[in-house]
C-alpha cells in the first residue's frame, strides 16, 4: 500500500523554526517528484515547495526565503524546514506523490505567541 506519514507540527512561537518529515512507504520513493502543500484554515490547499528525483527544489513565491525541502532516498522521508514563523503559516502541511496524486494526512503547524 503506498502511504505518506507526516511528522514534526506543532505550536511555535513567531520567528521560531520547525522541521517537518514525511515517511513514504509501498512504492521506490528515490523514482518520485515529492511536493509539500499547506493549507491554512478557511483556505485552498497550496504547494509550498517540490524536489525532483536529481534534488532539484522549486519553490512558489510566496514563502520564498524561509523554507527548504529536501529529501533522504535511504530514509524514504522528505522534509521541509520552515525559518523564521510566521502567524500566517498557521496551516495544516501536507506531503504529496504527484504522480498519482498520493496525499499524506497532514500535520499542524500552529504559529502563536
Amino acid at each position: 500500500q503506498e502511504q505518506l506519514v507526516e511528522f514534526g507540527g506543532g505550536e511555535v512561537q513567531p520567528g521560531g523554526s520547525l522541521t517537518l518529515s514525511c515517511v513514504a512507504s509501498g512504492f521506490p520513493f528515490k523514482d518520485y517528484v515529492m511536493s509539500w502543500y499547506r493549507q491554512a484554515p478557511g483556505k485552498g490547499r497550496d504547494m509550498v515547495a517540490s524536489i525532483t528525483r536529481g534534488n532539484e527544489a522549486y519553490y512558489s513565491d510566496a514563502p520564498k526565503g524561509r523554507f527548504t525541502i529536501s529529501r533522504d532516498n535511504d530514509k524514504n522521508t522528505l522534509y521541509l524546514v520552515i525559518n523564521n514563523l510566521k502567524p500566517e503559516g498557521t496551516a495544516v502541511y501536507y506531503c504529496r506523490r504527484p504522480l498519482g496524486d498520493i496525499w499524506g494526512q497532514g500535520t499542524q503547524v500552529t504559529v502563536s505567541p
